[in-house]
C-alpha cells in the first residue's frame, strides 16, 4: 500500500483506534496464539516455505518477519520486560508506524495459506498471528478497500457480489435450459428451494455473473448420479471474506445464513462449491463463529465427485479428456481442509494423461491468490510476482491442463497464466469430471 493510501485519514492511528485494536488481541490470546508468539527461534526454516520469499527473498517476506510485527505488541502487553526494557526484549507500543507496516505485512504479502506453519520445527501458527493482526487492522476500520467492501457487499445483499434473486434464478434457469440442449434431454432439471432435499448445493458468485458453465457443469455430474439435490435462494453463496477480513462477527452472520438456508428447506447435507476458503470457513470454522455444531455435516463438491464416481453413479471415458493435465491444491482444502486424495481419484477416473507438480498435496505452494488477495487491488502487482512460484511449477510438468477446485486459485492462476505465458488451459475440477461423463437417458 502506498504512501498516498495511508494519507487516508481512514489510516490513521488515534488514541480511540489503539485501545480497539488491543483491545482485539488481548481477545484473541489464547493458549495456541500466546504459545506462537513465545516459542519462535528464528532458525528461518519457515523463509524457503513462502512463496513470496521464493519468489523476492528480502527480510520482509520471511513468516517469522511478519509474525515479530505482532509480537512487538505482545511484549509491550504481557512481557513483564516489555515494560522496563522494551528495547532489550524487542518490544513496542502501538504507533503510525507499526500500523502501516501490520498492514503491508498481514494484507500485503501473506495469503494466510499455512506452508510456513506445515514447515516450522516448532508449530508456530503463522496463520493465527496474522489473522489475528487483520482482526487488529479491520476493528479499526483499517481494512484495503476491496477487502472491507467485499465482507459490506455480502452482508448487505447475500452473496459478495451484490447478485439480484432475480440474477440469480434466471441464470439456473438459462443453465437447465443449456444443460438439456446439451443432453438432448428435457428431464434432466436444475432444481430451486426444492425440500428436504439430500443435498443443498451453493455457489461462488462468479459462477452466476462470469462461470455459469460451471453451474451447467455441476447440475450435469449431479443429475447423472441421481441425486436429490437443490439450490436455495435464500443464502447460496458458498464464500466468507470473514475469514479472511479477521472479523469474526461477519463471518458468523454469513455461516449463520447458510445454516438458516439449510434448515429452512430441511436439507440433509449441505455441499459447498469448488471453493477453498468457502469450504473452510463453513466445515471447519463455522461452528466456531455460530456458536453451535451444525445439525447437518457439510462436503466439499470435490469430496462429492469422489463418492459417486466410487459408488459406480457416473459412467465416465477418460479418453474425452487426452491432454495433459496437472493439478494445483488449493490451500483452504488441502493444507486446512483436509482434502488430498479426493481430487486425484476424480483425476485419475476422468483423463489420461495425469501429472503431479512438484510439490504438490500438504507441500503444494499456494498460487498467490488466497488470503483475500485478489479483492486488494493495491498488492496486486507483489501478488503476480510470487506467484511465478506456481507459473515455474505448472512449466515443469508440460501440462496442456491446469486444474484446481477454488474460484480464486482459478483468477490467479488464469492471471499468472496469461503474465508468465505459459499457453495453458485453466479449468475447475467439476468441467473434467462432467466433460468424461457418457449421458445415459
Amino acid at each position: 500500500m502506498s504512501e498516498a493510501k495511508f494519507s487516508d485519514e481512514r489510516f490513521q492511528l488515534t488514541d480511540e483506534k489503539a485501545k480497539v485494536a488491543l483491545d482485539v488481541l488481548r481477545k484473541h490470546l489464547n493458549r495456541q496464539l500466546a504459545a506462537s508468539l513465545e516459542v519462535c527461534v528464528r532458525c528461518g526454516m519457515c523463509a524457503e516455505s513462502c512463496h513470496y520469499y521464493v519468489a523476492d527473498p528480502k527480510p520482509e517476506h520471511i513468516p517469522a518477519y511478519r509474525a515479530e510485527q505482532l509480537r512487538k505488541l505482545y511484549r509491550q502487553l504481557f512481557d513483564p520486560l516489555g515494560k522496563v526494557a522494551r528495547g532489550w526484549v524487542g518490544a513496542a507500543e502501538l504507533d503510525q508506524e507499526m500500523v502501516e507496516q501490520l498492514i503491508n505485512t498481514a494484507f500485503g504479502s501473506c495469503t494466510l495459506c499455512g506452508r510456513c506453519t506445515l514447515n516450522c520445527p516448532v508449530g508456530v501458527e503463522t496463520r493465527q498471528i496474522i489473522r489475528t493482526a487483520r482482526a487488529m487492522l479491520t476493528a479499526m476500520d483499517m481494512t484495503p478497500k476491496g477487502l472491507k467492501a467485499t465482507v459490506e457487499v455480502h452482508l448487505e445483499s447475500g452473496n459478495n457480489m451484490g447478485v439480484s434473486e432475480e440474477d440469480y434464478v434466471d441464470t439456473l434457469k438459462w443453465m437447465e435450459e443449456e444443460l438439456q440442449a446439451e443432453l438432448d434431454d428435457p428431464t434432466v432439471k436444475i432444481p430451486i428451494n426444492k425440500p428436504h432435499a439430500r443435498v443443498v448445493y451453493t455457489l461462488n458468485p462468479r459462477e452466476v455473473k462470469y462461470f455459469p458453465y460451471l453451474i451447467q457443469a455441476a447440475a450435469k455430474i449431479f443429475n447423472a448420479a441421481g441425486e436429490d439435490w437443490t439450490f436455495a435462494t435464500e443464502s447460496w453463496d458458498a464464500t466468507n471474506y470473514g475469514l479472511f477480513s479477521g472479523d469474526d462477527k461477519a463471518a458468523a452472520i454469513i455461516a449463520k445464513n447458510l445454516e438458516n438456508a439449510v434448515n429452512h428447506l430441511g436439507g440433509a447435507t449441505l455441499v459447498m462449491a469448488e471453493c477453498g476458503h468457502g469450504f473452510r470457513s463453513q466445515r471447519w470454522e463455522g461452528e466456531n463463529w455460530v456458536g453451535h455444531a451444525y445439525p447437518f455435516p457439510i462436503y466439499s463438491f470435490v469430496e462429492l465427485q469422489a463418492q459417486y464416481i466410487r459408488e459406480g453413479r457416473l459412467k465416465l471415458d477418460p479418453t474425452r479428456n487426452p491432454q495433459r493435465v496437472t493439478y494445483h491444491d488449493p490451500c483452504n482444502q488441502v493444507r486446512q481442509g483436509g482434502i488430498i486424495e479426493e481430487p486425484r481419484y476424480v483425476l485419475h477416473q476422468v483423463v489420461q494423461d495425469f501429472v503431479e507438480m512438484t510439490p504438490h498435496g500438504v507441500e503444494n505452494y499456494c498460487c498467490g491468490g488466497g488470503g483475500g488477495m485478489l479483492s486488494m487491488s493495491e498488492f496486486a502487482q507483489d501478488r503476480i510476482a510470487a506467484g511465478k512460484v506456481k507459473a515455474d511449477q505448472i512449466r515443469a510438468t508440460g501440462a496442456e491442463i491446469v486444474v484446481t477446485s477454488c474460484h480464486n486459485c482459478l483468477d490467479q492462476l488464469m492471471e499468472i497464466n496469461k503474465h508468465y505465458k505459459l499457453g495453458v488451459k485453466v479449468q475447475n475440477l467439476s468441467e473434467l469430471t462432467a466433460n468424461a461423463i457418457v449421458w445415459q437417458k
